[in-house]
């Protein structure tokens, strides 16, 4: 399976805090989407420290390629 980009994570994120903050869930349901909602902010801040650790690499004029 593909790893999931950072704008899906980030679009997925951003519908989960629509829901947590309509208030129309009950309390398992908020919890279940607040766990959703950490993992997937766990996901868009190692994306952003990878892209962060190639910016840092490109300034270095270290690159793979």
């Amino acid at each position: 399976m593909a790893e999931k980009t950072f704008e899906k994570s980030l679009s997925d994120l951003e519908k989960v805090i629509q829901q947590l903050q309509s208030g129309d869930l009950s309390l398992d349901k908020s919890i279940q989407l607040y766990e959703k909602g950490i993992k997937l902010a766990n996901e868009c801040n190692l994306s952003l420290d990878k892209a962060q650790l190639k910016i840092e690499e490109l300034k270095a004029g270290k690159t793979d390629d």
